[in-house]
């Protein structure tokens, strides 16, 4: 209620002052219209700066500032080169308010310009040691990062972004027991990262108000820092590559680690349950691997020896046929 009673003080004071002491000798009347119009557009903007970010309003006074002295020197060089005054003039009122315009729409726009980590590679030499790659919410939770960051696979720094860090917390204070253990593992996997000493981590303040959802703050993230995204989630690799960025997925990685199993080779597997089939058995090897075997459903909760007939790789990981033959054991 306070500001709204402020804001009405300013709007009258300055319609008052318009009206006694009207510009350029103008009627009162027309003095007071003016103050009032331009007191609306003063309110206006205030409501508008409360809304936006400080960085945003700090970068687009920058861009302003530059703008304006960009504007004057290009005026100030093809005033020179005019040949009648009325031309020059026209040139130097062009500039002071076409580049004060644009240095304000950059500002607003690309205020993450003025970011340490975009302003510092100005000043350093791109190397391949110094590459970016983004974490996702989903690496982070699932754990498996920080093992690899420990066997010193990934190179370069892992960035951080901090809307991912909201994302985490908003997930470890969840209501929800299950949800809050994993924001906390998420959490304890982070701070693990940034204590190991064979990779470099760095918390990105970069983000994309005008973006909503957190997967395509990613992307952007990673197209303006030209750098990968390490992920496990299966639409988001999907989209990022759509959209030209590199993914590095996790689940690839593990299901690409996998012993090779070649059509023929034996191997011995517990038969943990039923098959879809009749008289098949499902196993399971030690790194997940699903084994459906033939002839096995009488020997659940046995160790046998099986003979691979295939192996089928599917988009959520390797699955491996085989067929038990009871006059071998």
């Amino acid at each position: 209620m306070a500001i709204f009673i402020f804001r009405f003080i300013v709007i009258a004071f300055i319609t008052l002052a318009g009206y006694f002491f009207p510009p350029f000798h103008l009627d009162p009347y027309v003095g007071a219209g003016i103050g009032f119009v331009l007191s609306v557009i003063i309110v206006y903007l205030e409501t508008r700066i409360r809304k936006s970010q400080f960085k945003i309003i700090w970068s687009s006074t920058i861009g302003t500032l530059a703008g304006v002295l960009l504007g004057w020197a290009l005026g100030s060089i093809y005033q020179t080169v005019a040949g009648d005054r009325s031309t020059s003039i026209f040139i130097r009122i062009f500039f002071l308010l076409i580049m004060p315009y644009i240095g304000f729409l950059v500002g607003t726009r690309k205020f993450e310009w003025l970011e340490p980590p975009y302003l510092l590679q100005f000043f350093k030499e791109k190397s391949p040691s110094s590459d970016y790659k983004v974490l996702d919410t989903s690496a982070i939770i699932d754990g498996r990062i920080a093992d690899i960051c420990d066997t010193a696979f990934i190179g370069g720094t892992l960035v951080i972004p901090q809307f991912v860090l909201k994302e985490l917390q908003l997930v470890a204070d969840s209501p929800d027991g299950i949800k809050r253990q994993r924001g906390r593992r998420g959490l304890e996997v982070l701070d693990h990262i940034q204590k190991s000493s064979q990779v470099s981590t760095m918390i990105s303040e970069i983000d994309f108000p005008e973006v909503k959802d957190v997967d395509s703050k990613l992307i952007e993230l990673a197209k303006h820092l030209n750098s990968k995204i390490i992920t496990n989630d299966f639409n988001l690799n999907k989209v990022a590559q759509l959209q030209g960025v590199p993914v590095l997925n996790i689940n690839e990685l593990a299901n690409a680690l996998k012993p090779v199993v070649l059509p023929g080779e034996a191997l011995k597997v517990f038969i943990l349950k039923e098959g879809k089939e009749k008289d098949q058995g499902v196993a399971y090897l030690d790194d997940g691997t699903m084994v459906v075997v033939d002839n096995s459903r009488k020997m659940i909760g046995q160790n046998i020896e099986i003979t691979v007939t295939s192996v089928l790789q599917t988009t959520v990981g390797k699955m491996i046929f085989g067929r038990y033959n009871e006059e071998s054991q």
